[in-house]
């Protein structure tokens, strides 16, 4: 009688021979790109906070009254230019996680370590959840400052 399974595979002979270990790593970098990112938009100058309501309520006023009168709209001011590389560092953090869980996925079938295969799993959708996380928490944050720039319209403006 032969044996028609195929041998476990074996462990490789150093850690750069492991698919596990690449994807920690890949993980553990779409984590951190993800906080740099976040983090890299605190550290740009910015005007008060009041003066930015103040901006959008007055711009919000003179948009409304020049609709009722029927005026032309004024033209959206032009955006400035940006970067290349820093239009797309958002999406180098969930790139990553998703290369991360990838590599992991491929370290399970290959029966690596499963230290390796927990981790990078870990770390690969933390990195993909946290940067969605984050952008669902600025949309519900923009919406309630716009929410409440309307309501005390007559407030800022008396009348």
């Amino acid at each position: 009688m032969t044996d028609t399974h195929s041998p476990p595979p074996q462990p490789p002979e150093t850690l750069w021979q492991n698919w596990g270990f690449y994807a920690v790593l890949a993980g553990a970098l779409g984590l951190a790109a993800v906080f740099l990112h976040i983090s890299l938009q605190f550290n740009t100058p910015q005007p008060s906070a009041a003066q930015q309501v103040g901006e959008i309520a007055g711009e919000m006023r003179r948009a409304a009254w020049r609709g009722f009168l029927g005026l032309e709209q004024e033209p959206a001011p032009a955006a400035a230019a940006v970067p290349w590389w820093q239009a797309h560092f958002p999406l180098v953090g969930p790139i990553l996680g998703i290369i991360a869980v990838v590599l992991g996925l491929i370290s399970a079938l290959r029966r690596e370590d499963r230290r390796f295969v927990t981790y990078s799993l870990g770390l690969g959708t933390s990195a993909i959840v946290f940067q969605a996380f984050w952008w669902v928490l600025v949309l519900v944050l923009g919406v309630i400052l716009l929410i409440s720039v309307i309501q005390n319209m007559d407030g800022i403006f008396g009348g």
